[in-house]
């Protein structure tokens, strides 16, 4: 879920037309397989620049297909911040096996 600062530029015209047409560019290059593994169809538009609030406003981070990566959902997940407790802790609650698998980590 984006963050509260983030959601309406992910919501604007602009975004919608720029992930669009950089899905159909990797679509065309390789049949959509994600950047990372090459071994799932994509399933996110990335930003590989993380989005704060000093540059949400700059489309060359935001809407430059240079700084985009189009990932399956484990290896989006994978990246920092994108799959943590929500909690005050801030501490990941799933990890991913060999095969990309999410598995609970159990904090005791």
């Amino acid at each position: 879920m984006a963050k509260k600062f983030a959601k309406a530029f992910y919501k604007s015209r602009s975004w919608r037309l720029c992930r669009e047409s950089y899905i159909k560019e990797r679509v065309a290059a390789d049949g959509g397989l994600c950047e990372q593994c090459r071994e799932r169809l994509g399933y996110y538009v990335h930003h590989t620049v993380l989005i704060t609030p000093e540059n949400i406003n700059d489309p060359g981070v935001t809407l430059n297909h240079d700084l985009l990566e189009y990932v399956c959902k484990p290896c989006h997940d994978r990246e920092e911040g994108h799959f943590l407790d929500r909690g005050d802790r801030g501490k990941a609650r799933y990890s991913f096996d060999e095969s990309g698998n999410p598995v609970p980590i159990r904090n005791s």
